[in-house]
Parts: C-alpha cells; structure tokens; sequence
C-alpha cells in the first residue's frame, strides 16, 4: 500500500481491519516474544500498533505501552482486546508520518511497517528519537526475500525490508540482533515459510534522546 496521503492510508487500513476482523490473530508475533520476552518491565512505544496484539502482550508483561496507529478501527478492536484481557494501554490513533514523539521510551516497537522506503527512513527517525539514551529499538519486517524465496506479505517491493536497510537506517545504534528469520504459514490462500527480517538495536547511553 503505497498511498502518500492521511486519508488514503487510514481508509486503506480502516476498511482492511473492518472486513476482515483480526488479520494477524490475537496472539504477538512470535518474534516479538522471541526477542522481548526478557526485556525487564518499562516504558514502550509500539509504532504501526494495528491491532495491538504485540501491545496486549507486552503491558500483559508488566510494561506501560503506548500504541500508536492510523486506523481508528484497529484501534477500537485494540482497546477491546486490552480490556478484555484485563490490561491497560494508551491506544493512539495518529498519522506516524504526521505524529511526533513528545517523550522517550525504554523500548520502541515497530512491527511488519508497510511504507516506501523514503516514508520508511521517516518513521524510523521518529523511532530513533522516541528511544531513551541506553533504550531499544526492536523491529520485524517482512524480507525483500520473501517475494522470490517466501509466502504471503506485500506484493510490493517498494515496502519491503533488508538487513542493509535496517543496519543503515539506525546506524547510530549498536545493534544486538540482525537476522533474516522464517515464519511458518498456513492459510487459506498459502502454506509455507515466509522470510522476516529482525532486529534489536540499542541507543548508546552517552547520546542525546534527539538520537
């Protein structure tokens, strides 16, 4: 999805979540549990939240998230699932190439991002300004890979992600993790592996929030 405009992105988004009920499941991404499972209690920033599955899960662990997301209809279907499990996250409808962090965080979150890589650079500078000096940044991607060699994920390779990409883009971050990872698929339309990229990064403690 490819749209430049506000209204264009959230009615794309809007009426994906509205017809098709939870795209991904319930349950976090695999990769999120994979890696931050042992990440101690703190403050998140869950970026491109969805349908907040990755922020139930993560204030279900005893940390204070703030989930932000362009689709008001992802984020209704957000705040139902977090009081269904008997948790509290600030659910944040907004624009991530409009919105603008006005604090840090000791954990940033960005799952499967689809945005050209000019608005991709963008959204990832915000991110890097939302991290606390010594914090993290944990991203998971769907693999320019995955369109030749994988399942499922975007058709387009505009919004798809390498490992240069990421190494690239947070630069200034010592990076922990950097892997090109496999997620098992089955549906109705595909089964298979899809290719993912992840990464956890963190921010030297001796540098600004700015980044």
């Amino acid at each position: 999805m490819t749209e430049h405009t506000k209204d264009d992105r959230q009615g794309y988004w809007n009426e994906r979540y509205a017809q098709r009920g939870m795209l991904w499941g319930a349950e976090a991404n695999q990769f999120v549990v994979r890696y931050l499972a042992d990440f101690p209690p703190g403050t998140v920033l869950d970026l491109a939240s969805g349908q907040g599955r990755n922020a139930v899960w993560l204030a279900a662990r005893g940390h204070i998230v703030t989930a932000v997301d362009v689709s008001s209809v992802a984020a209704a279907q957000a705040a139902r699932v977090a009081e269904e499990t008997g948790v509290e996250v600030n659910f944040v409808t907004a624009d991530l190439l409009e919105w603008e962090p006005d604090t840090v965080y000791d954990l940033v979150v960005l799952s499967y991002l689809q945005v050209p890589s000019e608005l991709r650079r963008a959204v990832h500078e915000k991110a890097i300004r939302a991290v606390a000096p010594g914090g993290a940044v944990f991203v998971v991607a769907h693999h320019l890979d995955n369109l030749e060699h994988g399942v499922g994920g975007p058709s387009d390779a505009t919004v798809l992600f390498t490992e240069e990409d990421l190494a690239e883009d947070f630069a200034t971050f010592d990076i922990e993790v950097l892997e090109r990872v496999l997620r098992h698929v089955e549906s109705e339309e595909v089964t298979g592996d899809a290719i993912d990229v992840a990464m956890l990064a963190r921010k030297p403690a001796d540098v600004t929030s700015s980044g």
